[in-house]
């Protein structure tokens, strides 16, 4: 439709061209008074005129005081004969210039050929715009099957990325050197009698660098790189997957040597024969054309395909299989080394202020992934824009990162005076418990301004990066999270739902204690329940049971026994220390908001050493 409104356009620009050249000749001496033949004559008589120019039938008298005046005559007769009929004095008319001015070509062309001719330029336009259309929609059709791979020019240097602006993932980058070095050097490892690795696949969590590090292994090698996500293969046509796939590999070998990167592969590399179509429908017919393009590379062809996928577990292992993706680098999340790293990379172009400590925002954000530290760094830069000033601060980093991870500030949403004090001792019972427990978290930040919806939260991080976690550990977490819940039975003697989210996760973490971690003593080192995704049924997870129901009971029981166990420690701890409680929840309900400083301050008495807060050593 965009289309035919442009033609359309062009076809009455085209009649406004002619419209106006038409005008131009029309009214060549617009200014000419019209006048009849037989008042020319009078005026001849009476000497009022000077000069008269004759063009055919027409004629423009110019008097002497300087008017014009236009006038018709008949075609065939002479301009001396008709004024001699109408009475003119043959000396009067020989005193007068009479001029005679052929008709231009230009004219000739609007007056004669153009009437005849723009009927015929307008049918032939009418059919060129129609087969023009036909022909666009054939081009569509071709082009159907062909691939949407996004080509990256690594000659534009302000596009190019390298391993030099990825901070962190060292193991991911040598692994990925030699890829680069079979790029770039391929003879090096022919005359060895080495081939060139096929695939390389990119396993980790969601935003730990996957694409990025794919686009710097083609920065370095300098190379072309092809980009497409898995998704855009599969069509509901049949067919088209796999056609896209062959074009994909055809353009990759034509550009060789070069990458293909295929990011989300888990989109048509699931296992096969688990869908409701058998083995024929289109995702497994593109998953096989993949495999046969894998496989029909020679040996010559400088062609790496890199994949990623966050569910190595749903892959086919087909694809799995050296000779198809010969390497499989992990990318874990960023430890506490690579996540200043990071926050460096991501700190250039913003003025940071000179209170700024890279250092302790990589303490206060385990967990967090290479996009979340971005994420980070951009909010932090738009609360100082917010605020007007020049530099962003460690106020404002801070202030992000509980953006991040809670959500914003609803300032809007105010508790009454009964809610905030039980929010108060909800979140002072959860600081107490984690304060006292010597396998807890330190607590770094008391709150009940709500964030996202939270209504308040105690923040509780790691000392340092954990890959490992003991039962102590989830004994303690387990204890915590139902400090809150304690404290509103035993303070007010009633319950709220603000302890809802806490006892969810209470009861999942007491289940995977027993049944996925092996830590009941009653139980035993085993593991209860198969989980299987069904593929076709979106994230939905279903659970086959491999146990009796009466071992099904024994697991209720022991999932019981941890939760009651940990009620009782968080409810002996809050008495013991209600004098803390006490100090913590009232000065929650004065100021809402305790910092760690703080708050170590208020319970220094029985603060373990070890828990002891210590400045981030730049």
């Amino acid at each position: 439709m965009s289309k035919f409104f442009k033609n359309l356009l062009i076809i009455f620009a085209i009649f406004l061209l002619v419209a106006a050249a038409f005008s131009f000749f029309e009214t060549e001496h617009k200014n000419a008074e019209p006048v009849s033949i037989s008042q020319i004559a009078q005026q001849v008589n009476s000497g009022e005129i000077e000069r008269i120019e004759v063009s055919e039938d027409k004629l423009i008298a110019f008097l002497k005081d300087g008017r014009e005046e236009r006038a018709n005559k008949e075609r065939e007769v002479a301009l001396s004969e008709s004024l001699i009929n109408y009475g003119v004095n043959a000396e009067q008319l020989n005193q007068i210039k009479i001029e005679v001015k052929e008709p231009s070509g230009a004219s000739i062309f609007l007056s004669t050929i153009l009437p005849f001719l723009i009927p015929f330029v307008l049918i032939a336009a009418f059919i060129w715009f129609m087969l023009r259309s036909v022909q666009g929609q054939n081009n569509r059709a071709m082009s159907f099957g062909q691939s949407n791979a996004q080509l990256s020019n690594q000659l534009d240097k302000k596009k190019r990325v390298t391993f030099a602006d990825v901070a962190g993932v060292k193991e991911a980058k040598e692994e990925l050197k030699e890829v680069v070095e079979f790029l770039r050097f391929p003879q090096k490892f022919f005359s060895l009698g080495a081939k060139i690795p096929k695939g390389v696949l990119l396993l980790g969590p969601p935003g730990v660098g996957k694409t990025i590090i794919a686009r710097a292994v083609a920065g370095e090698a300098n190379v072309p790189f092809f980009h497409i996500s898995g998704s855009e293969f599969v069509e509901m046509f049949v067919g088209v997957g796999a056609s896209r796939v062959r074009d994909l590999f055809k353009k990759a070998k034509r550009n060789s040597p070069c990458i293909v990167f295929i990011d989300e592969i888990d989109a048509v590399g699931r296992q096969r024969g688990a869908g409701l179509g058998g083995s024929h429908d289109e995702r497994e017919q593109t998953l096989n054309q993949i495999l046969v393009e894998m496989d029909g590379f020679e040996q010559d062809t400088n062609v790496i395909v890199i994949a990623a996928t966050n569910r190595p577990d749903v892959l086919d292992p087909a694809l799995l299989r050296p000779g198809r993706f010969d390497r499989q680098v992990v990318l874990d999340q960023p430890d506490i080394a690579d996540r200043e790293a990071i926050l460096k990379v991501h700190s250039k172009g913003k003025p940071l202020a000179k209170d700024v400590n890279l250092r302790a925002l990589a303490e206060r954000t385990p967990g967090f992934s290479g996009a979340d530290l971005a994420n980070l760094m951009n909010e932090g830069a738009i609360l100082a824009a917010r605020k007007n000033f020049r530099e962003v601060g460690q106020a404002e980093l801070i202030s992000a990162i509980e953006k991040v991870m809670l959500g914003p500030e609803r300032k809007s949403h105010l508790l009454s005076k009964k809610e905030k004090e039980i929010a108060a001792w909800h979140e002072a019972g959860h600081a107490l418990v984690a304060t006292v427990l010597p396998h807890a978290d330190p607590v770094h930040k008391v709150s009940i301004v709500s964030r996202g919806r939270a209504a308040g939260y105690t923040m509780k991080l790691p000392a340092e990066d954990k890959n490992l976690h003991s039962k102590s550990e989830f004994l303690a977490d387990l204890s915590v999270s139902l400090g809150g819940y304690a404290t509103e039975k035993l303070i007010f003697n009633e319950l709220t739902t603000g302890a809802s989210n806490d006892l969810k996760v209470v009861t999942n973490l007491a289940r995977k204690l027993v049944t996925s971690y092996g830590m009941s003593e009653k139980l035993g080192p085993m593991t209860f329940g198969d989980h299987t995704e069904m593929i076709f049924l979106g994230r939905e997870i279903s659970e086959q049971k491999n146990y009796s129901e009466k071992v099904a009971a024994k697991i209720d029981e022991e999932v019981s026994s941890f939760i009651e166990r940990a009620y009782k420690t968080a409810t002996e701890i809050l008495k013991k220390y209600k004098k803390y409680l006490t100090v913590i929840a009232e000065r929650l309900i004065e100021v809402e908001t305790i910092e760690r400083e703080e708050f170590e301050a208020l319970v220094k008495d029985i603060l373990p050493k070890e828990k002891a807060f210590k400045k981030a050593i730049v």
